[in-house]
């Protein structure tokens, strides 16, 4: 099974506003391997997502959404080439079950959630949220661990765990995505047991960064952060043979400020 994660930025803008006939999102989607895919920041409703996915869905991928409450905002999605056996919303917190945050899957014998935990501003209610929903996310963490299938949690965390994972680390030390108490609970979170896969692949070396401003020369220069994680169960971080990021070979190849983070299990 090849998953793959990916913040489209804005699907409309994705698969046509910054496409052209052999670019874009949907261009990617007729060329990629993967079997299943997660998406954050679809940005519409789910009506308006079926619609901008009909070419695929036609190809044949099945597919799941959450929108968000907030128009414009948010929204996550899973696409599968496999029939998707169950879906739930939400990862159990009222507050956020409108949010467009969370989506998980039953698909292929395996759970797949897609994740978009909020961007959070240091020392300011918009962290606090951060925190809450952080909170959240964890405690479904620990169920779907201790549960009776193999589950891969994957998505914009927006949080850089350690030094590696940043290229201007020292440059973002007191700004929320650096802050000392989100990489502590991305440490707690594997400890429990979870595993980076795209880590325990390439060990602990810079990057590979999965996120680039679209401002100043961030992308050419690949001052990036590295923000989107598939974060798995035991069982199938031991079948990780392959993970990373598929960077376009360009700035003008770009059809999302985040690239996607593509893991292989055997």
């Amino acid at each position: 099974m090849i998953v793959t994660t990916i913040n489209v930025n804005g699907i409309r803008a994705a698969c046509k506003e910054r496409s052209t006939e052999n670019l874009g999102m949907l261009a990617w989607l007729k060329e990629t391997r993967a079997d299943v895919i997660c998406m954050q920041e679809v940005r519409c409703d789910d009506d308006q997502l079926a619609t901008t996915m009909e070419p695929a869905i036609a190809d044949g991928w099945h597919l799941a959404s959450a929108s968000s409450d907030r128009k414009g905002r948010n929204g996550v999605a899973v696409l599968s080439r496999t029939p998707l056996d169950a879906v739930r919303i939400g990862c159990g917190a009222e507050e956020f079950e409108a949010h467009g945050r969370w989506i998980e899957v039953d698909t292929a014998g395996i759970t797949v959630a897609s994740v978009y935990v909020p961007t959070g501003e240091a020392q300011t209610e918009r962290q606090l949220e951060k925190e809450r929903f952080l909170d959240a996310v964890a405690a479904r963490m620990a169920q779907l661990r201790a549960g009776d299938r193999e589950a891969l949690v994957c998505g914009d965390w927006n949080i850089g765990h350690t030094e590696n994972d940043i290229k201007n680390w020292k440059g973002n030390v007191k700004k929320a995505g650096f802050l000392p108490e989100e990489r502590q609970w991305v440490s707690d979170l594997l400890g429990t047991g979870w595993v980076d896969a795209v880590r325990s692949v390439h060990g602990d070396v810079p990057g590979p960064y999965s996120w680039w401003s679209w401002r100043g020369k961030a992308f050419d220069n690949d001052a990036g952060w590295r923000i989107d994680y598939h974060l798995v169960t035991s069982g199938l971080a031991q079948r990780a043979v392959t993970g990373g990021t598929e960077r376009p070979g360009a700035y003008a190849l770009r059809w999302s400020d985040h690239a996607p983070v593509t893991v292989e299990f055997s």
